[in-house]
């Protein structure tokens, strides 16, 4: 069963949906996995941390702007999760207009191409249905996976920040995306 009534988007593998309970344990797997959480956050949580902010993501969502339970379709399986969210500028207020991007895909889903069908879909989305003028995303230095995949669906490097945990900032404009689908 897809839930057919929390459904925001739909790929040819991918369901993307609202979280619900059954989602909790594969959800907190993946917040426990070194791997997954190395570039994110750089540490695995504890169940109880992920348990908690699994709840937070339990609240209905009347914007679409959000991080959306992925499923892959064929297995009806819980795989991560993907979407857009209000991109914040330094005082924590939400930029209008602008979304940032995430995508987190479980480990053993891996270099099957999710990340890029989620990404390309929500880009998609956000420019077609969202009417967004801006989607960015950062991606730690050394994620070599995660910048392959940006830059594939037609993000640019818009800036690298330096520091204890370094990262880049990608961006792709309205106008990029436009551009790119006349060719």
């Amino acid at each position: 069963m897809y839930y057919d009534s929390l459904v925001v988007l739909e790929t040819e593998r991918l369901l993307f949906r609202q979280h619900i309970p059954a989602d909790m344990d594969a959800y907190c797997d993946m917040e426990q996995d070194a791997d997954v959480r190395r570039y994110v956050g750089g540490a695995p949580r504890t169940r109880e941390d992920a348990e908690r902010r699994f709840q937070n993501g339990l609240k209905p969502v009347g914007d679409k702007l959000a991080m959306w339970a992925t499923i892959f379709k064929t297995e009806n399986k819980y795989i991560g999760r993907c979407g857009l969210y209000p991109h914040f500028n330094n005082d924590g207020v939400a930029i209008a207009g602008e979304a940032s991007l995430g995508l987190y895909i479980a480990r053993a889903y891996w270099g099957r191409g999710f990340a890029t069908e989620a990404g390309r879909a929500f880009v998609t989305f956000g420019f077609e249905e969202l009417n967004i003028n801006r989607i960015v995303t950062l991606i730690e230095v050394g994620n070599d996976a995660s910048v392959h995949v940006i830059e594939k669906i037609g993000f640019r490097l818009a800036a690298k920040e330096e520091g204890h945990r370094s990262f880049y900032h990608y961006e792709i404009i309205r106008s990029m995306y436009q551009n790119a689908l006349s060719l």
